[in-house]
């Protein structure tokens, strides 16, 4: 399981590099409430195209070594402990939009207010927003940690979900 305090230090590193990332995933549900909700098997990050390079080598130092590689959709690195961090490259656009390529024709679509902050902890994180969670959250076979979430970003934020 990913732990919260892993979470932040990944986090902290990250930004202490001078990197973007944005948290989302379970993490970025619970970051959105502001309080950890149920356990999380990983950490799922958005991060710029273009400091991919250095973001994978600094988790490389931090003990993070590749084992699933999908790209250009996305990548998995794993840390001791068997803690998986799933990232997905980013390419944004002059207007602050992103997109994230897809094994489908069509790129999966960030609008630029789809980036926002929570908290996890006290410490405030990058994050995607409620209605960019909802929006990943269709399409497929919810299981009941998808429906938990999704039942909390509609207490929470009054937002619709397809499930």
């Amino acid at each position: 399981m990913m732990a919260s305090a892993t979470v932040l230090s990944l986090l902290e590193a990250i930004g202490g590099a001078g990197l973007s990332v944005w948290v989302g995933g379970g993490w970025g549900i619970d970051a959105l409430l502001g309080e950890q909700t149920r356990p999380h098997r990983d950490l799922d990050l958005m991060h710029r195209s273009e400091e991919e390079d250095r973001l994978t080598a600094l988790l490389g130092s931090l003990g993070y070594a590749e084992t699933l590689d999908r790209r250009p959709v996305r990548f998995v690195v794993t840390g001791t402990g068997g803690r998986d961090v799933d990232l997905h490259p980013l390419r944004f656009g002059e207007d602050g939009a992103a997109e994230q390529s897809s094994f489908d024709p069509e790129p999966f679509r960030y609008p630029a207010d789809a980036f926002t902050t929570g908290t996890i902890g006290t410490v405030a994180v990058r994050c995607l927003s409620a209605a960019q969670q909802v929006h990943f959250h269709q399409g497929y076979e919810p299981t009941e940690r998808d429906r938990a979430d999704m039942a909390c970003l509609r207490e929470a934020f009054g937002v619709e979900t397809h499930f």
